[in-house]
């Protein structure tokens, strides 16, 4: 069921497939030089394989920078399923993909991401024992959401205060584009500091309870980067910054949940040009894997490790951010930079 496909840039890819369950997916594991490759399984609709294997070889990438940045000793993996978690998602194929990665020997943990659930992970772990975010037992982290969103606002917060001069968010106009677990808890927790909410997903009833709980004014998502506001927060899928979308953004610091929302390092530097400040996206997002690393590294304190590490994410942003300024250059570019010095010190030592 594991078939290996040929990529310079990562040390293992494979497509993964179940002809009795109909799983079709992919695991690529990008660096295993600090240990295990560590990353979610996702499960979302594309629009065909090469978009699917795009996207795990980007994400894969991202996780040895975030987990580098994170101070993690994990390389960085993910998974897709391809399909829509809604109507596709089967015990079977569930089963199918968990054989998979039990297949690889530890090489590469996988855990919850976009389209799974800590019910999900349970059902993994029935044929792999290399599965963070179960909902029980002595090590579990469950659900990783809250702490990603954790992360993410403080990030913003620091982003405020050094864009605004203030982290107080109460009545900044914030922009969040995808409600799911993530976007949805740090949409609560910018509730709690009174910023105003503009929000957009595809899934109508999600956005009608958070206009309802919220008080959140309402876009559609291929418009939500359009709409005037103070800061703009991917928490959807990836790219979301690109040639197009970057001259027509109207808000002046970006800080989201989304994974790889630079399509290329041009949005980068147009994004610095128009002096839109952007936080690094693995480092705003790292509570979550720092949440899921607790289980794979079998830690016995994870609120003390977890807030521990959070902590050290907010001293990384600030540095960055402040390098950034110094350098006249994007934090993106000086993120990068700060995460390749640090994996080059340990490859050397």
């Amino acid at each position: 069921m594991l078939t290996r496909i040929d990529c310079s840039t990562h040390e293992e890819v494979y497509r993964v497939t179940d002809r009795e369950s109909g799983l079709e997916g992919l695991i690529a594991i990008h660096s295993t030089q600090a240990g295990p490759a560590a990353g979610g399984l996702r499960m979302r609709v594309y629009r065909g394989f090469d978009e699917a294997l795009a996207d795990v070889l980007a994400l894969s990438r991202g996780m040895t920078y975030k987990n580098a940045a994170a101070g993690l000793p994990l390389g960085g993996g993910k998974a897709v399923i391809l399909g829509d978690p809604r109507t596709d998602k089967t015990e079977a194929k569930l089963r199918a993909m968990g054989r998979a990665v039990a297949a690889l020997e530890g090489r590469y943990w996988t855990a919850e991401d976009m389209g799974m659930s800590p019910e999900d992970m349970k059902v993994l772990a029935g044929e792999a024992e290399f599965v963070a975010g179960l909902a029980d037992g002595r090590f579990a982290s469950g659900d990783p959401s809250p702490i990603t969103a954790q992360g993410v606002f403080n990030a913003l917060k620091i982003g405020a205060a050094r864009h605004f001069g203030s982290a107080d968010l109460k009545g900044r106009r914030v922009a969040v584009q995808g409600l799911g677990h993530v976007g949805w808890y740090l949409c609560d927790y910018l509730a709690g500091e009174g910023a105003q909410l503009i929000v957009a997903d595809t899934v109508a009833a999600r956005v009608e309870e958070a206009q309802a709980k919220f008080g959140a004014e309402l876009a559609a998502p291929d418009e939500i980067h359009r709409v005037a506001a103070d800061v703009f927060a991917p928490c959807a899928i990836g790219g979301i910054l690109n040639g197009q979308t970057v001259p027509e953004l109207r808000a002046s610091m970006i800080c989201g949940a989304a994974n790889n929302q630079l399509a290329d390092d041009a949005a980068a530097d147009a994004l610095h040009a128009r002096g839109i400040l952007y936080l690094p996206d693995y480092v705003a997002n790292g509570g979550g894997i720092i949440n899921a690393a607790t289980e794979i590294l079998r830690i016995e304190n994870r609120p003390r490790f977890v807030a521990e590490r959070l902590a050290q994410l907010e001293q990384t942003m600030r540095g960055i951010l402040a390098a950034a300024a110094r350098q006249d250059t994007s934090p993106a570019h000086v993120a990068d930079a700060t995460v390749e010095q640090g994996m080059a010190l340990r490859r050397a030592g």
